[in-house]
């Protein structure tokens, strides 16, 4: 980063101090919100739209007056349309705007059923039987979290399969992540993603699935989770989360950056709302080591699976 973007960084202007317009200040926080989403450094948003990084720290500070074509740039860039980088993805229907005007103000759980019952209307949402769901255990969270290892050992000890998504992704690319990133970009990657759990959902009746931790942030992909799988978001404090990751020899997707503490809270808190939908939150740093974690995981698992769906 250069000494620019680094001071425009640190030294974000207030909306008093600079007049800055209401729209481009909210602007700016959609940007860096769907960024942090995406665990993308904003010299990869910027790389990535073909934009210098100072202009890019302008446009989050709420201080760039960005053509519409460099808006189009970074919505390719952060995958999203312009349309959901301007804010208002509900005008161009009529019947958007009904649907918006019914759920405007709407507490998150009269959200959730409407989202379940728009999925069953049209044959995306849960038309498995309850037991079938539920012996599928989806794990979502960031890296870190204990997905592998917990995940592991709660299939040996429920007598399930156990899947590392990120693995059989691999498999159907035939190359890395990495490779596949750097290769044929995000959009082949969330096929390949899309593929994997499909298959593991189609294969196994009884697993337990480790999912990459951004695999909720491509809706599609997580509404085919939510849809299939009991979810249980992983969570653990910060700090252990950068052990952890370090310990395991990479530092993705933070690599990038001087102050990696603070990108792994961006991209969590740009996360939480979508990890916050699973049916079991457990928290991992709650407990003195990974057999503790365990075996609490264990007995709050079986008490999920063993209820009816509500």
């Amino acid at each position: 980063m250069d000494a620019d973007a680094s001071a425009a960084a640190a030294t974000p202007p207030s909306v008093e101090d600079e007049g800055r317009h209401p729209f481009l200040v909210a602007l700016g926080e959609r940007v860096r919100t769907l960024r942090s989403r995406r665990g993308m450094t904003r010299k990869a948003v910027a790389l990535a739209a073909d934009v210098s990084e100072r202009h890019l720290a302008n446009l989050e500070y709420g201080t760039g007056n960005a053509s519409i074509l460099v808006l189009l740039q970074v919505a390719e860039a952060l995958q999203c349309s312009l349309a959901e980088l301007l804010g208002d993805v509900s005008t161009s229907s009529p019947e958007w705007l009904l649907i918006r005007e019914m759920l405007a103000g709407r507490p998150e759980s009269d959200l959730r059923r409407v989202r379940v019952a728009i999925g069953g209307a049209l044959g995306q949402g849960r038309t498995e039987s309850d037991s079938t769901r539920h012996t599928r255990i989806a794990l979502i969270g960031l890296r870190g979290a204990g997905k592998s290892t917990l995940g592991q050992r709660l299939a040996d000890d429920l007598g399930y399969a156990f899947i590392e998504l990120s693995r059989e992704i691999e498999k159907f690319a035939g190359c890395s992540i990495e490779e596949i990133h750097a290769l044929y970009g995000t959009p082949a990657y969330r096929r390949y993603e899309r593929r994997a759990l499909e298959e593991a959902i189609q294969i196994y009746p009884e697993v337990v699935i480790a999912t990459p931790g951004g695999l909720v942030s491509d809706a599609a992909n997580f509404n085919v989770l939510l849809a299939h799988c009991t979810t249980v978001w992983l969570q653990a404090d910060p700090a252990d989360h950068m052990g952890r990751v370090a310990a395991q020899g990479d530092m993705r997707p933070m690599a990038a950056s001087r102050e990696a503490m603070e990108d792994l809270k961006r991209i969590l808190g740009g996360r939480s709302a979508f990890y916050s939908k699973a049916d079991l939150h457990f928290n991992t740093s709650a407990y003195a080591g990974v057999d503790e974690a365990f075996l609490a995981l264990r007995d709050q698992v079986q008490r999920l699976i063993a209820t009816p769906s509500r």
